[in-house]
């Protein structure tokens, strides 16, 4: 698990690559400014190794885009040990940064007193979620540090992107549109599935729309956590000429109840891909929300569609 100060051992940490030479080399990565607040990722739904194995790598991405950067994993749902809180590790980082500063001038160093948030708090969801965003606000509440709240990760170009990808390693899609070859089980119709209410659906179908452009399918979105909302969508794609169907969670993962999206595929009669999960842009999106809540660093740049 990680800490405010870092991933604990074992968690890999991608390493920048050596600077290239001559007038095409590469500009060099953006590093964390000294002092920066630490990022700390607040993880929704039940913790369990799979849940943490995921958080560690999507810190992992945001950490090898952002050399230098203190991170924290804080979960809704923790049991304050083997998974801490989210209030425990802000309260830990918050204490750790006047820790550092009270060592600094004890040590006769002219060092500023802290100020601004201690941390920037990420929710790790894809799109809206009133009921989880009220959770996280109250955790930072009573964690009684100064943080910051960002937004969630979408909508997104780079959340169609992953969608695309999750739907092709399941073979419910071609890889690349481009290319001149079939699918046999691509999907003609596509069910963007998120849970959250008419919010999360109406976000989602901003980025269905991206989907449909990559996709040249039909795409709508639905409610996995509102009864009949799935097969409802399916009725109307397959009342507008789809024959294959094929369920796509516009999701990371975590904040996905067990068993509702195999109950949902079943229910629409189609196959379903996997969650997002720590697909690279998730970790980029997480560090974009970070960055553009400090204002060091621009956001990425969406994938074209292909």
């Amino acid at each position: 698990m990680s800490s405010s100060t870092g991933p604990a051992p074992g968690l890999p940490v991608r390493m920048p690559r050596p600077r290239q030479s001559g007038r095409h080399r590469r500009p060099e990565p953006v590093a964390a400014p000294e002092g920066a607040p630490a990022l700390v990722l607040a993880v929704p739904g039940a913790p369990t190794p799979t849940t943490r194995s995921l958080a560690e790598e999507v810190i992992s991405i945001a950490r090898s885009e952002l050399p230098g950067l203190e991170v924290g994993i804080g979960y809704l749902d923790g049991d304050g040990t083997e998974y801490p809180t989210l209030e425990t590790v802000l309260a830990h980082t918050a204490g750790l940064r006047t820790e550092r500063y009270e060592i600094a001038k004890a040590a006769g160093r002219e060092v500023a007193e802290p100020e601004g948030p201690a941390a920037v708090v990420v929710p790790l969801l894809a799109g809206p979620d009133n009921a989880l965003m009220r959770r996280v606000r109250q955790a930072v509440m009573d964690s009684r540090a100064a943080a910051e709240l960002t937004d969630v990760l979408g909508p997104h170009p780079l959340l169609a992107e992953a969608v695309h990808v999750r739907l092709s390693e399941a073979g419910l899609a071609r890889a690349d549109r481009a290319r001149l070859f079939t699918v046999a089980t691509a999907a003609d119709g596509i069910i963007l599935a998120t849970v959250g209410g008419d919010e999360a659906v109406q976000a989602a179908g901003i980025t269905g729309m991206l989907l449909a452009a990559r996709l040249a399918v039909p795409v709508m979105a639905a409610a996995l956590d509102e009864p009949g909302s799935v097969s409802a969508i399916a009725e109307q794609l397959r009342g507008s000429g789809s024959v294959q169907l094929a369920l796509a969670p516009y999701l990371v993962g975590p904040e996905l109840p067990e068993g509702l999206l195999d109950a949902a595929a079943k229910e629409a009669g189609c196959a379903a891909a996997e969650a997002l999960g720590a697909y690279p842009a998730i970790g980029k999106l997480v560090l974009s929300q970070y960055t553009t809540a400090l204002g060091i660093a621009p956001q990425p740049q969406g994938a074209q569609p292909r």
